[in-house]
């Protein structure tokens, strides 16, 4: 069957190609061979202007020039010529060697140092390095602009709508009124301190050999202090150096990585739930979209899809990045493979999350208040001021003022009359008496509209 969108085996390939097709430059297979010739690359650079390492001779400007313009021009069919060789050799970090003595064979210069290409290096110190490389420019590209734009919205959200007061609900239940803008606030309050968190993720790398103990490096040159040597190489390239490893490196920070994106997605999987329940309440109203259907029976749906399609791709993201988190610290002795196909999924991951940050965004964008039915809830909702009233005689020494207010409300609701007659029969000052008489479940609010200004 050939390939084409319709039958891709994922939906990041097929129906949802165009949302997550930014995603490929970091993270598909294409990607991971640029940056493995990139690691490459800058390791000869490295050699070849280290003055202790006499063998390497020194590359000329132009040839630099050279080298950069590989990394940078680095297209497809560059790749494709990679994977051919890979056929011979089966083996994928050999066959970037092999292509780079091949890409660079009428450059004098190169080919004089031509075996310092790879030198001293296993192939995790290539890939490590390269998937590192991989998640430092997808979170700064992809990942936490889109969660930039949701936390945005929602603080635009929670400005707009910080007045606008709501009947809040514990267990499902009438309880203490809030506004809308504030639980806007919320969820951007807590978006804020995971991508804080997130940010602040140092990537780390390896580039100690075989088993970490720079073996072959010391063989070759036993004088050179290669562990300084090579941390500054991988902070060269923004990463943080791991000094102890076996033969790949732990992938600890990449745990910590991923158990941060799986946090930030289980925050969104709570707000698309609440935002859900809101639009079913009809707290909020949806905007119509011209032409498109909610329900092939019944005309008059207009469905809270973007926010239910956002929690579904949250939950298999999270799913994927909790078994790479679980996963990828744990090698058998010095080394084995599993790591290597499971990190092939990272793009899935990140495509799943991505693609429910874009669906979570649509779904914002089409929200509008409905202060009508707010109104019509608090109105409804009398009791919740069985709160402030018991909370004052507490303060005026009345007897008993949980149980009194207990045994008019619990269960049953109550009356605005009954309350403020109620009120009227308490042994308060006037002031607060009157205050009591003047408060409504509308006005109920707290610090609420401060707190949603705030954010």
């Amino acid at each position: 069957m050939t390939p084409t969108a319709l039958t891709a085996l994922s939906p990041l390939d097929g129906r949802y190609a165009a949302k997550v097709d930014h995603l490929r430059a970091h993270f598909s297979e294409f990607a991971l061979i640029r940056n493995r010739v990139r690691v490459e690359v800058e390791w000869l650079k490295t050699l070849a202007a280290a003055p202790e390492i006499v063998e390497c001779q020194s590359l000329s400007a132009t040839s630099i020039g050279e080298l950069n313009q590989i990394i940078a021009n680095f297209s497809l069919d560059d790749a494709a010529a990679i994977k051919a060789i890979e056929l011979r050799t089966n083996h994928d970090v050999k066959a970037v060697e092999y292509w780079l003595k091949d890409r660079c064979a009428n450059d004098p210069d190169v080919m004089r140092i031509t075996e310092f290409i790879h030198f001293g290096c296993t192939s995790e110190d290539i890939n490590n390095v390269a998937h590192a490389l991989m998640l430092k420019d997808g979170m700064a590209s992809s990942l936490l602009p889109g969660l930039d734009q949701i936390i945005s919205h929602l603080r635009q959200m929670a400005h707009q709508l910080a007045d606008l007061p709501m009947l809040a609900r514990t267990h499902g239940q009438p309880a203490t009124p809030t506004t809308l803008g504030k639980e806007m606030a919320n969820i951007a309050a807590r978006l804020i301190r995971a991508r804080s968190q997130l940010a602040t993720i140092s990537l780390t790398a390896k580039f100690n050999g075989a088993v970490g103990n720079y073996n072959a490096h010391l063989s070759a040159y036993p004088e050179l202090d290669w562990e300084s040597f090579n941390r500054r190489f991988i902070e060269s390239l923004g990463l943080e150096f791991n000094a102890y490893t076996i033969q790949i490196e732990p992938h600890d920070a990449m745990a910590t990585l991923f158990d941060a994106v799986a946090r930030v997605n289980t925050i969104l999987i709570d707000a698309d739930r609440d935002i859900w329940q809101y639009v079913s309440l009809g707290y909020f109203k949806q905007k119509l979209k011209e032409g498109e259907i909610g329900s092939s029976t019944m005309p008059h749906k207009v469905n809270p899809i973007d926010f239910e399609n956002s929690e579904g791709n949250l939950g298999l993201a999270n799913a994927i990045l909790r078994h790479l988190a679980e996963k990828l610290p744990i090698s058998r002795l010095q080394r084995d493979l599993t790591d290597s196909t499971v990190l092939r999924n990272m793009g899935v991951a990140f495509g799943y999350t991505v693609l429910a940050f874009s669906a979570m965004r649509q779904g914002l964008e089409k929200l509008e208040a409905n202060p009508q039915r707010l109104a019509e809830d608090l109105s409804e909702a009398w009791e919740v001021l069985a709160e402030p009233v018991q909370t004052v005689m507490r303060r005026f020494g009345i007897e008993n003022p949980y149980e009194q207010l207990k045994k008019i409300t619990r269960g049953k609701g109550i009356e605005q009359t009954t309350l403020r007659d109620f009120i009227r029969t308490l042994d308060l000052p006037d002031s607060d008496r009157q205050r009591l008489l003047d408060l409504t479940p509308a006005s109920y609010i707290g610090k609420a509209a401060d707190l949603a200004r705030k954010i």
